[in-house]
């Protein structure tokens, strides 16, 4: 049978790497585990309890399309307690994970051609559900002086219809603060392009909050997920709040894209938002690692890094070590036998000389990671 051309779309390589980490393990060999953007911990006891509860008491049918309304009322209260902001549950959307938010997010602003920005290095992911729903990614290569952010110089003359950005991002873990992000907000509604934030990782942050796009304006898309923070990666279970008068035009796309959420992960992500010491002691994890990694990996060889502010990865320039990414990722693989990606998944043009690590891991997966890295370093010398 034939195949439309929109579905000519890139392999996420980092999906690749888990694949040759399991074949490693299947042959018996213990891999440590920097690969995956995905926290150690599963979903809070809490959630699982009151998701227990409920399969003896519920059917668990389909819910409306928005989502649960006590779910949706509890994420609007969230914005009151994180930043201060006062937000109307009406204008909160639960999706199936913040994939299923970046679907109807492009399908809603954005007509067949449209050109929408996205910072480079960037998730591989935008550009790939851009492509398949005929739409043009735009990357826009990010400068190290500007923590590999855009800046609005960056997409000046580019003619967008919307910008796509990330604080914390995934692969660097930067962030914008308020005047930043600010500045790219202006920017884009000076040239009628939509804004939409990426706010995934907000919860796992270090030496300061992550702005939310909300505290500076409600004519924005803000996209997030219960997977991270919440540590509910499997779930598939996230959030979009949108505009007041974009609410119905989502709800019917989401009516026909998907009826609606899984049920069984809403009544456990509603659970789940109470369990703060819990989350707050799987946070207190990714510090230690954190601190591991900005000791470990200069000493080991990778000195380039992006500066870490949220989320749990670190993204290292290897340029003096290499011009093929991935091959040196295969090779630290076979040789040291932990997983890394490439940073080919997050930037075309550049990404041939990146690695994103990630520490998302218990702690002593990163202790053994680091010694690891550091052999394989010292043998290749």
């Amino acid at each position: 049978m034939r195949n439309s051309t929109r579905s000519k779309v890139d392999p996420f390589i980092v999906m690749d790497v888990m694949e040759a980490a399991r074949r490693a393990e299947e042959g018996g060999r213990r891999i440590i585990h920097m690969e995956v953007g995905q926290p150690g911990t599963g979903a809070p006891k809490g959630a699982v309890d009151a998701l227990t509860r409920s399969l003896q008491q519920d059917s668990l049918g389909y819910t409306v399309a928005l989502g649960l309304p006590e779910l949706r009322q509890r994420i609007a209260r969230l914005y009151g307690e994180w930043y201060n902001v006062d937000l109307s549950p009406d204008r909160v959307v639960v999706t199936p994970g913040s994939s299923g938010g970046f679907l109807l997010a492009f399908t809603s602003l954005f007509d067949t051609g449209d050109r929408v920005g996205i910072g480079a290095p960037g998730y591989p992911s935008y550009r790939q559900i851009l492509s398949a729903l005929d739409l043009v990614p735009v990357d826009i290569q990010t400068a190290p002086e500007n923590r590999l952010q855009p800046v609005p110089a960056d997409f000046a003359n580019l003619d967008l219809a919307g910008l796509m950005v990330a604080s914390p991002a995934n692969p660097t873990g930067t962030m914008l603060d308020h005047k930043a992000m600010g500045a790219l907000i202006d920017a884009t509604q000076a040239q009628n392009a939509a804004f939409i934030s990426d706010e995934i990782y907000h919860g796992i942050e270090y030496e300061a909050k992550a702005v939310t796009a909300l505290e500076l304006t409600d004519e924005c898309y803000v996209i997030n997920s219960f997977s991270k923070y919440f540590s509910m990666t499997g779930w598939r279970v996230g959030w979009m709040v949108v505009p007041e008068d974009h609410v119905r035009v989502i709800e019917r796309i989401a009516q026909n894209m998907f009826i609606c959420a899984p049920h069984a992960s809403q009544v456990a992500a509603l659970a789940a938002m109470e369990c703060e010491e819990e989350l707050q002691g799987n946070l207190d994890v990714y510090k230690t690692n954190r601190a591991l990694m900005l000791e470990g990996l200069p000493k080991a060889g990778f000195t380039k890094i992006a500066p870490p502010d949220g989320a749990f990865y670190i993204y290292a320039d290897v340029t003096d070590l290499t011009n093929d990414s991935r091959a040196f990722a295969a090779e630290i693989l076979e040789k040291a036998g932990v997983a890394v990606t490439p940073g080919l998944d997050f930037d075309a043009v550049r990404g041939a000389g990146t690695l994103r690590f990630s520490y998302a891991r218990a702690t002593e997966d990163i202790e053994e990671g680091l010694v690891r890295l550091a052999a394989f370093m010292a043998a290749r010398d």
